[in-house]
C-alpha cells in the first residue's frame, strides 16, 4: 500500500438519511433529464460545475479508500468527499434491490454536494447499481468497479484466471457480461472465490496468524494446482492485503500475479476529467479555501496539520472510534480526524 501520503481526514458521524426521499429526488431528477440531448449536457456540465468542485467517492464501507489511494496519487489537486455506508455494510450479501436503494441514496447525496464526478468505490453496488444512477444522473459523470478480468485475460499464459470477489459481485452481470463476451471467447476459463471473513479480516488489522490468513494461503496453493497464473482481486478491501498475498505467492514460489482495479479506475477518471474540462486549478492556499459545493454551514472542524493534498473528507452513516483507528491504519502516516457530532440531512432541491 502506498502511504507517501500526509493526508488529513475529516470524519463526519451521526448521519441521518430519509432514503426513500432521497430516492424520489433521483427518480424526479431522472425524469426532468430525460429531453436533455448530449451536447447541452456537455455545456452544462461545463458550466455549472466548478472546476474545484470535489469527486465523491461511495463505499458500503471503508474498502474504497483503496481506490481513494490510487485517485490522490494521480490526482493530488483534486478534493474529495467519501461516503461510507457504514450502517448497512457490507453490501455482498444483499439482495439486488435492496443494493440499488442504498447505491441511489448515497450517490444523490453526493450529487447534492455538488460532486463533479462520483466514483462507485464499490463493486457490489456497481454489480447492481451503475446503470440506474447513470439513467438518473445522465450529465453526471459515474464510473463504477467491475473486477479487472479483461486485463487478466490479455496477461494469462495458462488460461485460467481466478476472481476473488463478493457473493454479490460473483453474481453480478457485469462480470458475467465480461466472461461471457471477453473470457469465454479468449477460451480463458475463470475461477470464482468467495471468503466471506476476507472483509471482517481486512478491518481488523489483518493479522497474519488468523484462520483467513491461512485460508488465503492454502487457496493459492490450490489455484496454482488448476494452473490459475493471474488473481483479480474483485472487492476495494481486498487491494490492502495485496502485499500479503505477493508475499505468500514468493514465499510458495508460485508463477501468479495480482491485479486489483484500482490503477484503471483512476485512469478512467483523469480520462473524463480532461474529456468535460474539469481538471481541478491548483491554489497556493489549499485546504484553507473550503469548497463552495459542500453545503456544511455548521462545520466546526479546524485544520490541524497542512498538507500540500487536500483533506479527504468522509462521511459515515454509522461512526465510532473503532471506524476512526481502522482509518487512521488503511490510509497510513498523519491521518487527522474531525468529528462532526451534528446530524446531518440531504439537501433536497
Amino acid at each position: 500500500m502506498d502511504t507517501t501520503t500526509n493526508d488529513m481526514t475529516e470524519v463526519c458521524r451521526n448521519k441521518v438519511f430519509d432514503t426513500k426521499s432521497v430516492n424520489a429526488t433521483a427518480t424526479n431528477h431522472a425524469a426532468s433529464n430525460d429531453s436533455i440531448n448530449d451536447d447541452a449536457v456537455v455545456s452544462r456540465i461545463t458550466s455549472h460545475k466548478d472546476r474545484n468542485a470535489p469527486i465523491g467517492l461511495f463505499d458500503s464501507g471503508v474498502g474504497g479508500l483503496s481506490v481513494y489511494l490510487h485517485l490522490a496519487q494521480q490526482l493530488p489537486s483534486e478534493r474529495y468527499i467519501y461516503y461510507a455506508d457504514t450502517l448497512n455494510v457490507p453490501y455482498g450479501n444483499r439482495d439486488s434491490e435492496d443494493i440499488e436503494t442504498l447505491t441511489l441514496s448515497a450517490v444523490a447525496w453526493l450529487y447534492q454536494q455538488g460532486c463533479k464526478l462520483i466514483v462507485i468505490a464499490c463493486n457490489s453496488a456497481s454489480a447492481y447499481a451503475l446503470e440506474m444512477a447513470r439513467r438518473y444522473y445522465p450529465q453526471l459523470p459515474i464510473v463504477g468497479l467491475v473486477p479487472a478480468l479483461k486485463p487478466a485475460v490479455l496477461a494469462s499464459n495458462s488460461g485460467h484466471v481466478a476472481v476473488l470477489a463478493t457473493k454479490a459481485t460473483l453474481n453480478g452481470t457485469l462480470l458475467s457480461n465480461v466472461i461471457d463476451n471477453f473470457a469465454r471467447p479468449s477460451n480463458v476459463e475463470v475461477v470464482k472465490y468467495f471468503d466471506p471473513q476476507l472483509v471482517p479480516w481486512v478491518e481488523a488489522g489483518m493479522p497474519e496468524q488468523d484462520e483467513t490468513a491461512q485460508r488465503l494461503r492454502l487457496q493459492l496453493a490450490v489455484f496454482s494446482d488448476v494452473g490459475v497464473d493471474q488473481l483479480v482481486l474483485g472487492c476495494t478491501h481486498y487491494p490492502f492485503f495485496k502485499a500479503f498475498l505477493l508475499d505468500e505467492i514468493a514465499r510458495q514460489e508460485l508463477s501468479i500475479q495480482v491485479i486489483d482495479s484500482g490503477q484503471a479506475i483512476a485512469e478512467r477518471v483523469k480520462q473524463l476529467l480532461f474529456a468535460k474540462q474539469l481538471f481541478a486549478v491548483a491554489g497556493d492556499d489549499g485546504y484553507n479555501e473550503s469548497p463552495e459545493a459542500i453545503d456544511d454551514s455548521s462545520f466546526k472542524g479546524r485544520t490541524i496539520s497542512s498538507s500540500a493534498r487536500n483533506p479527504l473528507i468522509f462521511y459515515a452513516t454509522r461512526y465510532d472510534s473503532k471506524l476512526g483507528d481502522l482509518i487512521r491504519r488503511l490510509l497510513g502516516r498523519e491521518t487527522v480526524l474531525h468529528h462532526h457530532t451534528q446530524e446531518i440531512l440531504p439537501m433536497l432541491p
